[in-house]
């Protein structure tokens, strides 16, 4: 995987150089928006670190520049914590979101997932013990007995497990799933969280709530 990194901290940037390097992923380093449009016109990546407050020109008016044909899976890093800010984001195309101060291992497994999403193709249906997702026949069957979930609630499942292992925001969810403009709020996804822990019986804690933030589906719990 070869990363674009886009900060105009330098700080910043080493850090991420090096756990990147860590986990053999290639870097290259931007300071600004501007230099980000250069090696963007000029090299290919496979992903892209996006810090938002830069000098010259910041990162959401870098995204709203980059042509279509060179755009590339991006993570925003920023200390914008403002819902507003976010959205934003998500309207513009990004596929993460991430708070500084960060974690670096996080920050890596973020990455991991964004580019397994953007470049393997995952199995039609997944498997944990005795419960059955069908991706394409939009089923749930659990001890081999067919699970009548809503609509949302399969997509919501379906999201929380090819992003496995990672925290997903409620506002990460409602952009992705309910749209941009949908005006509802967090207790939205709550609901629906509940409902579908409830049809997923001994397997309901599978989904973890993430304090602060909102939910990630692992698969270490043993059945109840």
């Amino acid at each position: 995987m070869k990363v674009l990194v886009v900060d105009d901290e330098k700080r910043i940037r080493d850090v991420i150089k090096e756990y990147c390097a860590a986990n053999h992923f290639t870097t290259d380093e931007a300071a600004s928006g501007i230099e980000a449009l250069e090696k963007l016109e000029n090299n290919a990546y496979d992903i892209m670190v996006l810090d938002i407050m830069m000098p010259e020109m910041d990162g959401y008016t870098m995204l709203e520049k980059l042509p279509d044909k060179k755009r590339i899976p991006t993570l925003v890093l920023s200390a914008r914590e403002e819902e507003v800010d976010k959205l934003r984001g998500f309207e513009l195309g990004i596929d993460d979101y991430l708070t500084k101060p960060f974690s670096p291992k996080e920050l890596i497994a973020r990455l991991k997932a964004i580019y397994n999403r953007s470049n393997q193709n995952l199995p039609n249906i997944y498997k944990l013990n005795t419960l059955e997702l069908n991706f394409s026949a939009h089923t749930l069957k659990i001890d081999n007995k067919l699970i009548n979930i809503t609509p949302k609630e399969f997509e919501i499942l379906t999201y929380l497990i090819k992003n496995k292992n990672i925290a997903i925001s409620r506002e990460q969810l409602l952009s992705k799933l309910w749209g941009y403009d949908y005006f509802g709020d967090d207790r939205t996804v709550d609901t629906h969280i509940k409902m579908l822990r409830n049809n997923l019986g001994k397997y309901r804690n599978h989904i973890v709530t993430v304090r602060g933030t909102g939910y990630k589906f692992i698969e270490e719990n043993e059945e109840e």
